[in-house]
């Protein structure tokens, strides 16, 4: 009975019929529908736990998991196409955005002279509804004269910039943190919780342009690569 329950919420799962986010029957009701042992119930939840189906919330129940996005670690990506790629409804929203000069802060992330003027940007990006990345970037403006004039309430700074700004160089530097204050009350995450940030750097011409600190929650995403071989002498 377990093989037929497991194999039934599958089904759902995969065909589409109950979406990322979607709440499973609870126990009781699938011992209901099925006629079984509670014990049996449990055996085939676990198992989809362990595929990476579905994920257990206490004292919520059982949600269908959203799918992990995976990203070339030495590419730029837009975050919105990783979303869509997802097969999810992507959303952005603008939470902050000041221009100011640069702060003795802010030398390790963009390398400028004192009073530059810097564009800070806060935004997030949701997949399905739900929190998907925190994105926190500095653009020289300087560099990017042209992004002073632009709200970017609508469109994505990451995205504004593949679009204006051909880039040379790009510096990556990955790490895993446990959320702050901030960034888990903007994840919608527990304090403390797993986090994947990547922070990159990009040069024009060897002139600064944008540092942006890209933070994701760290069950949602990961980093591929491919490598080969390289010649030996």
């Amino acid at each position: 009975m377990h093989q037929k329950i497991l194999s039934e919420v599958e089904g759902h799962i995969l065909s589409g019929d109950w979406p990322p986010g979607h709440r499973i029957p609870f126990e009781h009701e699938l011992t209901e529908q099925y006629g079984c042992s509670r014990m049996t119930v449990n055996k085939a939840l676990s198992e989809l736990v362990k595929r990476g189906l579905i994920e257990r919330r206490r004292k919520s129940g059982s949600y269908v998991t959203f799918p992990q996005v995976q990203s070339a670690v030495m590419e730029i990506h837009d975050v919105k196409l990783e979303v869509e790629s997802l097969g999810l409804d992507y959303a952005y929203r603008r939470d902050g955005r000041i221009i100011r000069e640069i702060g003795a802060g802010d030398r390790e992330r963009i390398d400028l002279p004192a009073s530059s003027k810097l564009l800070e940007i806060s935004c997030r990006h949701f997949a399905g509804g739900r929190p998907f990345c925190l994105e926190e970037r500095l653009i020289s403006l300087t560099a990017v004269p042209e992004a002073e004039a632009e709200p970017f309430e609508t469109v994505a700074p990451g995205s504004w910039l593949l679009g204006k700004v051909p880039w040379s160089t790009a510096e990556h530097r990955i790490r895993a943190v446990a959320a702050g204050r901030l960034a888990a009350q903007a994840l919608d995450v527990a304090a403390g919780s797993p986090c994947l940030v990547i922070e990159r750097r990009t040069w024009s011409g060897g002139a600064p342009v944008t540092s942006v600190r890209l933070t994701y929650p760290g069950d949602r995403h990961e980093l591929v690569a491919e490598f080969q071989p390289s010649a030996v002498g």
